[in-house]
């Protein structure tokens, strides 16, 4: 039971079948099922809990739950006014420079998973999807927004500082000033 509630958690408002969830558990359709259906009895008598297990177009997800909505509002309204983490930075400064991009290609770059920070760059107005990559599975193509150029000062994309042509050596530590731009707006 506790590896399908994390798979849902981890699929986010994508969610996943009871076939998917059946390969990812290596238990049967018929057994996810069952045990789906425990789950949503769960959720829905114990008052204490936050969140239920919805069953949306053939998938199965989970959501807050319906009368916690006011209380979600007003964070969506006044988003707290956190930093942004190493993470996103790192995505940012790739997203501004290399835009547009998939996040495929950012993971390349980064040599890690990425997509936590670009729903946060996203979720903050920094990034935003562009367009659609070409060939299989036409991927997401991501740029920045023109929120990101007020918020940094820049008339457009190509204002931002040219990047360093030779990053080996002693001479990383006078090229970070990109980042150290960021860090200072975002930590400051």
């Amino acid at each position: 039971m506790s590896n399908i509630e994390s798979l849902l958690f981890v699929s986010g408002e994508d969610g996943l079948t009871k076939k998917q969830l059946a390969f990812l558990t290596s238990g049967a359709e018929e057994e996810i099922e069952v045990i789906l259906q425990e789950m949503i009895e769960v959720y829905q008598t114990n008052q204490s809990r936050g969140i239920e297990i919805k069953q949306l177009a053939g998938t199965y997800q989970l959501v807050t739950k319906q009368e916690n909505i006011e209380c979600i509002q007003k964070l969506v309204e006044n988003p707290t006014n956190q930093s942004l983490s190493q993470a996103s930075l790192e995505v940012l400064a790739i997203v501004a420079y290399k835009q547009p991009i998939t996040r495929v290609e950012i993971e390349e770059i980064r040599g890690v998973k990425s997509e936590r920070p670009i729903h946060t760059l996203s979720a903050k107005g920094l990034v935003q999807e562009v367009g659609r990559a070409e060939g299989t599975g036409r991927a997401i193509l991501y740029g920045t927004t023109n929120e990101f150029l007020q918020y940094f000062g820049l008339k457009d994309i190509h204002a931002l500082p040219p990047l360093p042509e030779d990053q080996s050596g002693d001479d990383m530590e006078d090229t970070d000033l990109f980042m150290t731009k960021f860090q200072e707006t975002f930590e400051g």
